[in-house]
């Protein structure tokens, strides 16, 4: 191991110990044996995973079709809309379900019959709502990755619409589509506020809502490690997965060259324009229902609102910044030829926060009463669990570096923070705004570990928002769910805005 590649390595140990060192905790204190209701858990949380995943890629096929070959005004707009509710903090976009398809919601008061939100439909719906723009961009990209000389290709053959979809469409899909659903997947396998909003009763129960209720309601911490090994074994299985999912679409390269995709008239404009409108609608209806439902209820706020938002922006920057760095450190030795590295970097999307969390209960309840640890073991679990996301965004761009000027680099003997400040941030200043950007949001919206460790005076905003909620002061949880809304977003923007400005 050499000097410059001592902080990849710390930062991979640092993975190994909190993914896997609570391993042996959750063995030993998970020895017991689970019920039917923990089994029906399990049967639960496959199974909206694995609809919502279906749901939202199927759905995502029609619209990422359309926005790829219809040219309109707003174009850019609704693509930008697409990265919305995937920066939305999830408890809010849960508020924001309610607002328009509950039974008080604006869509009941217009007169429409509509079945209960609660159970699995509610979750269903409110996974499609956060998932379809991430799929629909993943799709796009797909898309946009067809060879233009394909296409030029297909046009001088005279393909039509069905003749253009089988030898171009179909095996962009067979490669994009698999690594799609599984993505969706994963983040639905280890959804907690969305059922805890929404899931209506142990009918409609997963294995992180289990394990919350097993240490909040019950402290039956030998069943909530049990789950917790469950669910860890569960989201092992599905990244394990990933690898034979994906597979190449057999077009080659092509020139980069920019073309037109073949826009077909008729009945079949109509429908993608029907399409992308009720997508639009449906994406835009909540978000609208939050702004103006927050803007009444911001009077009806409590005082505990702010000093829940600063708890919850020093767990969101920290996390954006450490998580990026420790990102940077692994990406820069992987794009150096450390291929062991690109695994531990993986390794948080086999966990979730709920099991990190029960991990590290278990690690500190027997010395220190874990509410005195909620925030620093929230950060921590964010940390780890953005890092990931972080890492695939800072990875291809740290490659392309040391194509480029790695060997001159070598050449010079710049190395150490010279090295970093003259050469790394100027050409990685983009991709790592994004990375803390997108870091900061993720944790600002977490309501997972903080669940298990706060007390009631330690509690972050989205946990403010959720007991607010099962209080039935929704004006309350309205306000502060606006104000959460808008820190999130500008957190992101001003992470991103750092990363765009004077970025090479």
């Amino acid at each position: 191991m050499t000097r410059a590649a001592a902080p990849a390595y710390l930062a991979g140990a640092i993975l190994l110990v909190v993914v896997l060192g609570p391993l042996p905790l959750l063995l030993t204190r998970g020895q017991v044996t689970l019920t039917g209701a923990d089994f029906a858990a399990l049967r639960f949380t496959v199974m909206q995973a694995g609809l919502s995943a279906l749901l939202s890629c199927l759905l995502a096929v029609p619209v990422a079709r359309a926005l790829h070959r219809r040219r309109f005004v707003g174009r850019g707009a609704m693509i930008a809309l697409m990265g919305a509710p995937f920066l939305l903090p999830v408890i809010v976009a849960a508020l924001g379900i309610v607002s328009i398809w509950g039974a008080r919601g604006w869509l009941a008061r217009m007169g429409l019959p509509l079945p209960s939100l609660y159970g699995l439909q509610g979750v269903l719906l409110a996974h499609v709502f956060l998932n379809l723009p991430l799929a629909t961009r993943m799709l796009l990209q797909g898309w946009q990755a067809i060879p233009a000389e394909r296409l030029r290709l297909g046009e001088s053959l005279g393909f039509d619409p069905w003749a253009r979809f089988r030898h171009l469409e179909w095996p962009m899909l067979r490669s994009v589509l698999p690594g799609a659903m599984l993505a969706v997947f994963l983040v639905c396998l280890t959804s907690f506020a969305i059922v805890l909003t929404l899931g209506g009763g142990p009918k409609a129960t997963t294995l992180e809502l289990a394990i919350y209720q097993a240490v909040r309601f019950d402290f039956d911490l030998p069943r909530a490690a049990a789950l917790a090994l469950l669910q860890f074994g569960v989201c092992g299985l599905a990244v394990a997965a990933s690898a034979r999912l994906v597979r190449d679409a057999g077009f080659g390269a092509g020139l980069d060259r920019s073309l037109a995709p073949p826009a077909p008239a008729g009945w079949r404009r109509g429908l993608d324009g029907f399409l992308l409108l009720l997508t639009a609608a449906f994406l835009l209806l909540p978000l609208l229902a939050i702004t103006l439902n927050g803007l009444l209820g911001l009077p009806a706020m409590p005082a505990q609102v702010w000093p829940a938002l600063a708890r919850s922006l020093i767990v969101a920057v920290t996390c954006g910044i450490l998580s990026t760095v420790m990102a940077l450190a692994l990406a820069l030795a992987v794009a150096k030829g450390a291929r062991g590295l690109e695994y531990m970097a993986m390794l948080p999307l086999a966990a979730s926060s709920m099991v990190l969390g029960i991990g590290l209960f278990l690690a500190v309840q027997p010395f220190v009463p874990p509410a005195a640890l909620g925030l620093p073991v929230t950060l921590l679990v964010n940390i780890v669990l953005a890092l990931p996301y972080a890492f695939r965004l800072i990875l291809p761009e740290a490659r392309a570096l040391q194509a480029d000027y790695g060997r001159l680099a070598e050449a010079l003997d710049m190395r150490g923070l010279a090295r970093l400040r003259l050469l790394t941030l100027p050409h990685l200043r983009r991709p790592l705004g994004l990375s803390a950007g997108l870091a900061a949001a993720l944790a600002m919206g977490d309501l997972g570990a903080i669940a298990l460790f706060a007390s009631d005076g330690g509690a972050t905003l989205p946990l403010l928002i959720q007991r607010l909620m099962g209080a039935y002061r929704m004006e309350a949880a309205a306000g502060a769910a606006l104000v959460l809304m808008v820190a999130n977003f500008g957190l992101f923007w001003l992470f991103d805005r750092w990363g765009r400005h004077a970025a090479v």
